[in-house]
């Protein structure tokens, strides 16, 4: 077996508490089938083979409900679980380590015939149903929310939730973040999340206040409104 077959393998069985040993995890999961097979039409696509590439990645898509262009450029260690329903259009370029759940897809939002679609960078976690859509960047040690919809760049080190996506966290751990997403908890509500995070801080202010001897806690004014710069938004 290949070096990169067999790295991919140990990508899932480090990654998927279900997958119990490796000839069950080398025989039984569609998204490591669907990612060997892109492998092997991408070599062919690069070698100018073109139509065998497309009838390759069309025969993987039969077997196993995923769609990835030959064309697109996936790095080491990429993990697809579940596998049915996500799309990999012809220019995305996905990094090392990315996990990418059930439902997702990488698309364009144009027609030209140039770079449309989307560049994931490394230890990037895509959850349930989440449309990248565009020749955006998400950065590195990301993590997108179920059903997020990304429409513009994404920096490193970021939570995406929400229909358009957006910024919500750029402090949760990676451990943190994989888990959420996994349990389906990082939805589409940016905004009770950018609430919660604002009470975090209020409550770190506060610990700040007593920590230097001051009686009083932080609190709003009579209208129930924060004020000064920690609150500014």
């Amino acid at each position: 077996m290949p070096s990169s077959m067999r790295s991919d393998l140990a990508a899932v069985r480090s990654r998927d508490p279900a997958a119990r040993g490796t000839l069950e995890t080398a025989l039984i999961y569609p998204g490591l089938h669907a990612l060997w097979a892109h492998r092997v039409a991408h070599r062919l696509w690069n070698m100018n083979w073109r139509f065998l590439a497309r009838w390759l990645s069309s025969a993987s898509r039969a077997l196993t409900g995923v769609d990835i262009h030959p064309a697109a450029t996936l790095g080491a260690r990429v993990f697809i679980d579940h596998a049915e329903g996500v799309v990999i259009g012809e220019t995305a370029v996905v990094g090392d380590d990315v996990t990418i759940y059930q439902g997702v897809t990488l698309g364009g939002t144009s027609l030209t015939h140039a770079k449309r679609h989307p560049t994931i960078g490394d230890r990037v976690v895509i959850g349930a149903g989440a449309k990248i859509l565009g020749a955006i960047t998400i950065g590195d040690d990301s993590r997108v929310g179920a059903n997020a919809v990304v429409l513009h760049p994404v920096p490193p080190n970021s939570v995406v939730v929400g229909i358009p996506g957006r910024v919500i966290s750029r402090t949760r751990s990676a451990t943190d973040s994989l888990s959420q997403l996994a349990e389906g908890e990082l939805t589409s509500d940016p905004v009770g999340l950018s609430l919660e995070s604002l009470f975090e801080r209020l409550h770190e202010l506060e610990e700040l206040v007593g920590s230097h001897g001051h009686s009083h806690e932080v609190r709003p004014s009579q209208w129930g409104i924060w004020c000064g710069e920690d609150f500014s938004i």
